[in-house]
């Protein structure tokens, strides 16, 4: 399984912000939506990921988030 990086990308003269959604296997951006908050946002932008990948429960475990240096980390837990 992958991790899934989440960060936010403020805006350009192009493009308004947004939030980019990494993994080893694929890279999605969302706009942010601002009458979501900053955890709302980064959460949104991790679940169209997870859906893409097709990384749905029952098959995989829940995730778990942390944060740092400005980026959200997201990781399957551990099956018991």
């Amino acid at each position: 399984m992958q991790a899934i990086r989440t960060r936010y990308i403020g805006p350009t003269n192009s493009h308004g912000s947004r939030i980019q959604a990494k993994c080893e296997a694929k890279v999605i951006y969302m706009p942010y939506e601002h009458g979501l908050g900053l955890d709302e946002n980064h959460n949104a932008a991790r679940q169209v990921l997870i859906d893409k990948m097709g990384w749905n429960e029952p098959t995989y475990p829940e995730m778990v988030t942390g944060w740092f240096e400005g980026d959200y980390f997201h990781v399957f837990k551990d099956r018991p």
